[in-house]
């Protein structure tokens, strides 16, 4: 019952539902009998006679943990929910073995903090079988914002929780040397904040992929070399502000790289590319 389980709970309980709970550390699930919830020591007793469990927790290995040491209790035709992050392997293995039990496995990883899930706003991802899916959709779409739907391959959804959280990711850390630079150069963070709430950036992430999926780079927008130029403008204004960029860098080496191999005149999008193109 971390953050994100725990107000699920909180949610399914204002909506008058019945609710059985456990966590590793009993004292969290415990918390929650103020809130309708009835908090169980051993979690064998409180996956007994559900018809339906939601799990979230760390990774495969705890998922796999955790339902192993239920599984005696857990009744044929039960339906396991699991938002957990998981790997695709993980999410494809646990539908397969659960399915030969007679147990229905649902990856359906979120995008959601702990205010999302108490509201039921953000989104939560699906994929498999879809009789299965259209029969717990509505019970899923109460939990979010938006349910969205990747179709028929088992692991699907997976997949594309970890593509999202690499891009969170990455856009973080870009965004914290952007902050970095901004620093750098005397600027305030209102400012930083102005310039984005006036040029969104976002409004042209669909048009970004659909030029770097290609490629053809031979019309640049914004030749490499010039982009290189300015990384190194960067660059050099944390230097001489003493403060360090971590994600820059090793983008200027792979811009580098490109530029080594002739490609310093095509669209700077060229980067993305793991593999040289022809030219």
């Amino acid at each position: 019952m971390g953050l994100l389980g725990s107000n699920f709970v909180r949610a399914m309980c204002r909506k008058n539902e019945m609710v059985q709970v456990w966590n590793r550390t009993y004292s969290k699930a415990a918390e929650l009998a103020s809130e309708g919830a009835k908090p169980f020591e051993d979690v064998r007793d409180a996956v007994k006679n559900a018809d339906v469990i939601h799990v979230t927790l760390k990774d495969d290995n705890s998922v796999n943990e955790v339902l192993q040491n239920a599984k005696s209790a857990i009744k044929p035709g039960a339906i396991i929910i699991d938002h957990t992050t998981t790997s695709v392997a993980g999410a494809i293995e646990r539908t397969t073995s659960w399915a030969a039990l007679g147990i229905i496995y649902q990856h359906a990883p979120v995008f959601m903090g702990p205010a999302n899930a108490l509201e039921g706003s953000g989104y939560m991802l699906v994929s498999g079988d879809q009789q299965i899916i259209s029969q717990l959709e509505n019970q899923l779409s109460v939990m979010t914002g938006k349910l969205i739907n990747f179709g028929a391959e088992t692991g699907k959804a997976a997949a594309m929780k970890l593509i999202g959280n690499c891009f969170l990711v990455g856009f973080t850390a870009s965004l914290g040397d952007s902050l970095a630079l901004a620093k750098s150069l005397n600027t305030p963070v209102a400012d930083v904040d102005k310039l984005f709430t006036s040029w969104n950036p976002a409004a042209s992430l669909t048009a970004r992929i659909n030029r770097i999926s290609q490629d053809d780079f031979s019309k640049p927008s914004w030749e490499l070399n010039m982009a290189r130029k300015d990384t190194g403008l960067f660059l050099k204004a944390a230097e001489n502000a003493a403060i360090q960029l971590h994600v820059i860098p090793p983008i200027a080496q792979v811009m580098d790289t490109w530029i080594r191999r002739g490609c310093g005149s095509q669209d700077w999008t060229i980067i993305s590319k793991t593999e040289p193109v022809s030219k």
